[in-house]
């Protein structure tokens, strides 16, 4: 059971709503995120893209787009590798279309998730050099590829690095210092690096490649005009990875999101038009949602169930059928990926609930017939039914590949690093992690993990931050409307958590339809009566009033039958549009049972 807890950080609430012109209730909100200053308070809610940071700040970004310029005017040819995700195919697309429009002779290589694993590597290199490319520029990727660029050179080829993961380290054995293991690229751009004064690290991939185009642009004498428009065409999809990419949305990530989605709702781009189409989201509000569950998945499934060109075929092409065909295709790979990760899930759970599994602190569970693409998928949704670390491995193409998904006082990557010597590759961040094993290790790796874990049951239970306990009378239109005020919510700027206690339950309405809510028919203490949407996973709202009140409440709840079934609840106030009628609606995101008083 989560732990819930309501944000108790204090301000001068009336004076920060008078100030600007917001209500108290959202001076609050905006507080329990830790915007604090009145510059930041500012940013976040008038921000602009006026108050980006500066690219040429990063370092090596300049001299990144001087040897760009120079291997242009040399004649030289351009490969730019990315990666098989959203970040990288999108990064991927920005570096081509700002290239290209500086008159650089240039294609790209994408890596195939089960044949060439993440990343640059000599595969990919050697075919670069048998096609007579003299620059790879990596997007994405590369910062942990010095053995690959390196081969590189020795084929007499530049490297640019462009990518936005942490630096690699190694430990000095005598001090315990880490020495930052950078790769030698002429240009490593990275604000992960240690030199580097850029002012938000955490930006994605493809916006450190946005960033890079912004400044190329007008070195290589595109005009004005032609640099500005293109810049702002690609921030569509600069927007897109960074959600799909569950970058935290603070920040300059905020802005690039904001105007992003503004943006993407009459994008010109006729392959992002036709999968607007084809997914059911044309001529509706476009949100962080809409970037993150519907159409980054499509993006992402071709990557996992065949290549990721296709998508990236799809942003390039200017074709309308040949987009709404390719479209069509990212649709059914997507229904095809939740099938295979559906089926991985439940043969997970069977495992670890029928084993010593059940009882570990970091789970390492093995599934070797699993597709490899959906291992990370499948990690993801057992930590979240378990609230433990997770790593789910299975049979790759080049040995047993895993991935891992984190939970908040867990550091994957630095727990993960410790055991180098288990792996043929590893990379991640503090949430995420991939790695390829040397030999079968995974029940090596699952005890070394588990031995040196120090998190307690405290550390592994969730906990849910509520900004304030808010009765449902208080959300009317006006303040719904003005909670729009936090969008683009998401990682880093969740959407506002109300609570709520002692509502008596009068009724439950099921539907025929399983994907359908439970309405839920309740009346507050001071006898107002309201109805509450909660989506109810596998029927767990009944059968739990059964196991806490006694067998047949259920029953008598969807009977309207009196009980004394009373429950807490936090919720979130939004409005539903259907066909012209607007109506107040509450969405239960959590509930308790409790006894009356």
């Amino acid at each position: 059971m989560s732990e819930w807890l309501i944000a108790a950080k204090r301000a001068d609430f009336n004076s920060i709503a008078a100030r600007y012109g917001i209500s108290p209730v959202l001076a609050r909100i905006i507080r329990n995120r830790d915007i604090i200053t009145d510059e930041d308070i500012d940013m976040y809610l008038n921000g602009t893209l006026d108050n980006l940071h500066d690219p040429s700040t990063m370092t090596d970004m300049v001299r990144a787009c001087s040897l760009i310029q120079q291997y242009i005017s040399d004649g030289l040819k351009f490969r730019i590798i990315g990666d098989y995700d959203v970040d990288g195919i999108c990064a991927t697309y920005i570096l081509l279309r700002g290239l290209r429009a500086c008159g650089a002779a240039v294609d790209y290589a994408l890596p195939h998730r089960v044949h060439d694993g993440y990343g640059i590597n000599d595969h990919l290199i050697d075919l670069a050099h048998e096609d007579g490319i003299g620059v790879i520029i990596t997007c994405d990727n590369g910062i942990a590829a010095d053995d690959q660029i390196r081969h590189a050179y020795d084929l007499g080829m530049h490297v640019i690095v462009t990518d936005h993961h942490e630096v690699p380290y190694d430990e000095d054995e005598k001090t315990g210092e880490r020495l930052e293991l950078l790769p030698t690229a002429e240009a490593v751009v990275d604000p992960h690096r240690e030199d580097d004064p850029y002012p938000y690290k955490g930006i994605c991939g493809a916006v450190v490649a946005w960033k890079l185009i912004t400044l190329l642009l007008p070195m290589c004498g595109v005009s004005d005009g032609d640099a500005e428009a293109l810049i702002m065409e690609l921030i569509e999809e600069a927007s897109l990875a960074t959600v799909c990419d569950v970058m935290e949305l603070r920040d300059e990530n905020r802005i690039i999101v904001r105007e992003g989605l503004a943006r993407m709702a009459h994008t010109q781009n006729t392959g992002l038009r036709a999968l607007i189409d084809a997914v059911g989201l044309s001529g509706k509000k476009l949100t962080s949602y809409s970037y993150g569950f519907i159409l980054g998945p499509c993006i992402n499934a071709s990557g996992r169930i065949d290549s990721a060109d296709r998508s990236l075929e799809l942003l390039l092409t200017e074709d309308s059928y040949t987009a709404a065909r390719i479209a069509s295709e990212l649709r059914a790979y997507n229904d095809e990926r939740k099938a295979m990760t559906e089926a991985g899930i439940a043969r997970a759970i069977d495992d670890i609930e029928n084993s010593a599994l059940k009882d570990d602190r970091v789970l390492v569970v093995y599934l070797p017939d699993i597709h490899e693409s959906v291992a990370g998928l499948i990690a993801g949704k057992l930590r979240e039914r378990y609230e433990k670390p997770t790593l789910v491995f299975t049979d790759g193409a080049e040995g047993i590949k895993g991935s891992g998904r984190s939970v908040d006082a867990y550091n994957m990557y630095e727990e993960l690093a410790a055991h180098r010597d288990l792996y043929a590759k590893f990379g991640g961040h503090k949430m995420a992690a991939g790695l390829t094993l040397s030999g079968d290790a995974v029940d090596e790796l699952r005890y070394r993990l588990n031995a040196a874990c120090s998190l307690d049951e405290e550390d592994l239970q969730t906990r849910v931050m509520i900004d304030t306990e808010l009765p449902l009378s208080y959300p009317n239109y006006a303040f719904i409307e003005e909670l729009g005020k936090l969008e683009p919510c998401g990682n880093g700027n969740p959407r506002p958590v109300f609570a709520l206690r002692y509502l008596k339950v009068d009724r439950v309405e099921k539907s025929r339809n399983e994907r359908a809510p439970l309405i839920i028919s309740v009346t507050d203490t001071n006898g107002g009566r309201y109805k509450l949407k909660l989506f109810d996973r596998d029927g767990m709202f009944l059968n739990s009033a059964d196991a806490y009140y006694g067998q047949g409440t259920a029953g008598d709840l969807c009977d309207a039958n009196h009980t004394d079934v009373m429950i807490d609840v936090l919720y979130t106030p939004g409005i539903n549009d259907f066909r012209g009628n607007r109506s107040i609606e509450f969405t239960v995101n959590d509930y308790r049972f409790r006894r009356s008083e």
